[in-house]
């Protein structure tokens, strides 16, 4: 990769669909959020949670594809960042890159979110249909999901660290440098909320939007580097002195 990269016109494709992913997935989050509000499944207890996705399959549906498709969009976003940051720091851009592609590709392998998971789905047609004395097995499977929804996941903690070390090399790339240092607060907070989960878990109010918002920055700014050409104009350099006085010579 040569240090003009974000320049080549073959480039300008990646940054418009890697800003329409980052503006896509804040629209699929702010979509599931309020499903969830209208209409909020349980967060403990195997038996409910089944009953609560017979009664409302729909919206448990579509609230989990809506948690968990945007992780394509998260991955596209931060390809497109890759080779929008590699000249202004090879190293973090990559790192960036691998951590963050790591968690949006573990989260696609595995469709766990922490409101709940698609697999519950068959769980609950299977306990509609069996027998009273069948339903036990079920349940028993369905505690161990919920569980596993409120377990602090790797790829919870690899989101946010992602997000700060490729914010870094955004502080001094060709991005808006202040959605670096958004980006560095956004993810510097997902560490910490995911570290206290279980002790302080208003910090997600507060990691959640910051998180879009950190998305549609670099959504919009992607899409702006791909009009622009991809990179800011260079500045005017200033005549030095000897030109100047070579003009006022002739």
């Amino acid at each position: 990769m040569s240090a003009q990269l974000p320049n080549a016109q073959a480039w300008w494709p990646l940054y418009r669909i890697g800003g329409t992913a980052g503006l896509l997935l804040v629209v699929s989050g702010v979509a599931a959020l309020a499903l969830y509000v209208v209409d909020p499944p349980p967060v403990s207890g195997g038996e409910a949670t089944l009953q609560f996705i017979a009664d409302h399959k729909a919206s448990y549906i579509a609230q989990q594809l809506l948690w968990l498709v945007p992780s394509l969009f998260g991955l596209v976003v931060f390809v497109a960042l890759l080779v929008a940051l590699f000249p202004a720091s090879p190293s973090l851009a990559v790192l960036g890159f691998a951590v963050g592609a790591a968690s949006w590709t573990a989260l696609l392998a595995v469709p766990v979110t922490s409101e709940g998971t698609l697999s519950l789905v068959y769980l609950s047609d299977q306990y509609a249909a069996a027998a009273p004395s069948a339903r036990p097995a079920f349940v028993a499977a369905a505690e161990a999901f919920v569980a596993e929804n409120n377990t602090v996941s790797l790829a919870g903690a690899l989101t946010p660290l992602g997000i700060l070390l490729i914010s870094l090399p955004m502080v001094r790339g060709v991005l808006p440098h202040w959605a670096g240092w958004l980006g560095i607060a956004t993810g510097a907070l997902g560490l910490a909320s995911e570290a206290l989960r279980f002790i302080m878990p208003s910090l997600y109010a507060v990691y959640g939007p910051l998180l879009w918002a950190w998305f549609a920055v670099v959504g919009i700014s992607l899409l702006r580097l791909s009009r622009r050409g991809g990179s800011p104009a260079p500045p005017a350099r200033r005549p030095s002195l000897r030109a100047y006085k070579r003009e006022r010579a002739a």
